[in-house]
């Protein structure tokens, strides 16, 4: 069979391209995670939200989900709607259209590059498209054209056919550089922390664009109509979910579900403009929603890598049925074009159609035959000859979303107790949301026991969540009953620590462990302290660690399984928090053992999972944390947790409830925990710094 044609967008020696489709075979998932993220996606996406709207409360459930989707994009609260500040930087005249080449800042610093279109006779005021674009790398010499110029043809279209266009670029692909593949690429896990999407920018400027179409006088303010292809769909799913002004939309190649991004792996071919730090775990029917009854059109092509016909079919059907409940059937359509994730005349057509019918209520068959056509250098249509100092798209993910400012540590009981307690809620409401109700009985399988040395060695296993299995152990001198002990000591491991667990394991049994090579010198450690005291050690591997590990899978697969986490509203180190706190449960369930005083200990970003646990377990008496990061930009990353609190503050929280011990070669992070307990009267001791030396038990 002949070979579809290639449609790249070369113009003049610039090339624009779509992200490449991509999808990845599940295989690659380890186990269990590959039936975690299954039973999660069908949890999420057969959750009947829509059940419960009626034409009736509509409105009122719709303002409130949209509340949710701004916190979720970092818009919440609103930025300030500071002065645009426009300038127009020179025009084109084509034939029977102008072009104004413009800038206007959305905040102060934050430069949307636009070229407008309009007829060049406006007697009245006309409808108005916003186009949002896809992620075309228009370069000329180096320099960026912006990717305004590689969709130049869709404002041409619009402006020969009664319409003014403003056509936006992004901050990934626009004539100032800024970036979209944080999680995808560039090792910016922080931006889950920080809250921050780019997703929430682009969405930003586009809002900030109707303002600036409301100022012009072409503008019909009446007759807004949205409209963008691959990520310029997402956007317009964005901005028309967000803002009421516009009246009709037609997202292109935009959207599909949670079971085509993580199952089916369509979220690797996607930057993080695609997505919302889904605190609230949605699939992408319910921003779908918030586009009703307005005249929505869904488009797509039916061979699309990334957005998959099943998903988006699937996507689509659950809208109409809201459409449908509402009396609106009439105002959503649906749009399939033959081809690949490529910007087609068919997909451009049928946009066409949808804007002609709601904005300027043409019939069914009233549509024009002609093309949408590439007539425009990119060189032409560029806004900037110089990039302006005072740009600030650049380091948008640093400054866009508020981030957690620290203030002086508390004086008095009356001053800490808000900041504790409002630290616990956002933590339990906005950090670990996707946490599974505590069972009252962590589910145990049977403890066999080793003996050799003077030692015994307790496994066994306890279900964390369906179906992570996490393996418990217990190591003491045998001539020390459980319920005897004075101490036990909960060894969180990463994978560092899991394989001196292993020597230490297999130099005590070597017949029963024989894969791993032995370590008599840890053996001798650990028994020399056990004769000295009437202590056990535990020890314990969460998910992702030990027998679960990753450490086989690729570093790009590895951030893959992350972002896969992330947009099912969690973290990898999320889940490693509450595996810990579900390890000192079952502690407590084994036979002798629910009195027994506990500790904590752990290395590196384990021991931040380990401050973090400790907050939500009983009776706890000491952590002991090694080498542990001082902010959540090293890690460990949890959804949102740097718009509330950083690690100096959780050791703080801790130091309430049990002393904590640090072993850093850094003091000044910490000296807001020290500072809190010497003023609140905790104990010189609660918060104590160390050299840093070897975690005991190892």
């Amino acid at each position: 069979m002949p070979l579809r044609p290639f449609l790249s967008l070369l113009c003049l020696g610039a090339v624009a391209l779509a992200q490449a489709p991509k999808r990845e075979p599940r295989e690659f998932l380890p186990a269990p995670f590959d039936r975690y993220l299954e039973r999660r996606v069908r949890e999420i996406s057969s959750a009947d939200w829509s059940g419960t709207v009626t034409r009736e409360n509509h409105l009122a459930l719709q303002t409130a989900d949209r509340a949710r989707l701004q916190r979720m994009l970092g818009l919440d609260p609103w930025p300030e709607r500071t002065p645009l500040q426009p300038q127009i930087t020179g025009t084109i005249e084509g034939d029977g259209y102008v072009v104004e080449k413009l800038h206007f800042q959305s905040r102060p610093g934050l430069y949307v590059t636009a070229n407008f279109y309009r007829p060049k006779e406006v007697p009245q005021p006309l409808p108005a498209i916003l186009y949002v674009c896809g992620h075309a790398n228009v370069v000329e010499d180096g320099v960026s054209m912006g990717n305004k110029t590689g969709y130049h043809h869709h404002g041409v279209w619009f402006a020969r056919h009664g319409y003014v266009c403003l056509i936006i670029d992004t901050i990934q692909l626009g004539e100032i550089r800024g970036e979209h593949h944080g999680t995808h690429s560039k090792g910016r896990l922080w931006w889950a922390a920080r809250g921050y999407t780019p997703a929430g920018v682009e969405a930003w400027n586009g809002l900030r664009a109707l303002d600036y179409l409301e100022t012009r006088p072409e503008v019909d303010r009446s007759r807004f109509g949205l409209t963008g292809r691959s990520g310029g769909g997402a956007y317009s799913w964005w901005i028309a979910a967000l803002d009421e002004r516009i009246k009709a939309v037609v997202p292109v190649a935009g959207i599909t579900t949670l079971k085509n991004h993580l199952l089916d792996g369509a979220i690797e071919g996607h930057c993080d403009c695609m997505f919302m730090v889904n605190t609230e775990r949605w699939d992408f029917d319910r921003v779908a929603a918030l586009v009703a009854p307005r005249p929505l059109l869904v488009s797509n092509t039916d061979s699309d890598g990334i957005f998959p016909l099943d998903g988006v079919m699937e996507i689509f059907n659950r809208t109409r049925a809201l459409y449908r409940r509402l009396g609106k059937a009439d105002q959503v359509g649906l749009h399939l074009a033959e081809g690949p994730h490529q910007d087609t005349q068919p997909l451009n057509t049928g946009a066409f159609h949808w804007l002609n019918r709601w904005l300027k209520n043409a019939g069914r068959m009233d549509l024009t035959d002609e093309p949408a056509r590439k007539t425009l250098a990119p060189a032409a249509l560029k806004v900037f000859a110089t990039l302006p100092a005072d740009e600030k798209v650049t380091t948008a993910d640093e400054w866009f979303v508020p981030a957690f400012t620290a203030t002086p540590p508390p004086a008095t009981a009356e001053a800490w107790a808000p900041l504790r307690d409002g630290w616990m809620k956002a933590l339990r409401e906005d950090v670990f949301r996707a946490w599974p109700e505590a069972p009252a009985q962590v589910p145990m399988v049977k403890p066999a026991a080793l003996v050799a040395h003077g030692l015994r060695l307790t496994t066994t296993r306890f279900t964390s969540e369906d179906p992570f299995s996490q393996p418990l152990w217990l190591l003491h001198r045998d001539d020390v009953a459980p319920e005897q002990l004075d101490l036990v000591v909960l060894n969180v491991l990463d994978d560092e620590s899991w394989d001196e667990f292993r020597a230490l394991r297999a130099a005590a049994f070597p017949a029963q462990f024989p894969d791993a090579k032995g370590d008599a010198d840890a053996l001798a450690e650990v028994r020399q302290m056990l004769a000295q005291r009437q202590w056990a050690m535990a020890y314990t591997a969460p998910r992702g660690i030990g027998d679960q590990s990753w450490r086989a899978l690729s570093s790009t697969k590895q951030t893959h399984l992350r972002r896969r986490l992330l947009l099912l509203g969690e973290s990898l180190e999320s889940g490693q928090v509450w595996d810990i706190r579900q390890a000192a449960a079952a502690l407590r369930q084994m036979p002798g053992l629910a009195r027994v005083p506990l500790w904590l200990q752990a290395e590196r970003t384990m021991a931040a999972n380990t401050l973090y646990a400790s907050l939500f377990i009983p009776e706890l008496t000491r952590l002991d944390l090694h080498a542990m990061p001082t902010t959540h930009r090293d890690g460990p990353i949890y959804l949102n947790v740097l718009r509330h609190l950083d690690l100096p503050q959780a050791v703080a929280l801790a130091a309430e409830r049990a002393t904590v011990a640090l072993y850093s070669d850094q003091t000044a992070p910490w000296a807001y925990a020290q500072t809190t307990a010497r003023q609140l009267q905790w104990g010189e001791k609660r918060v104590q710094l160390r050299t840093p030396l070897p975690a005991v038990g190892r």
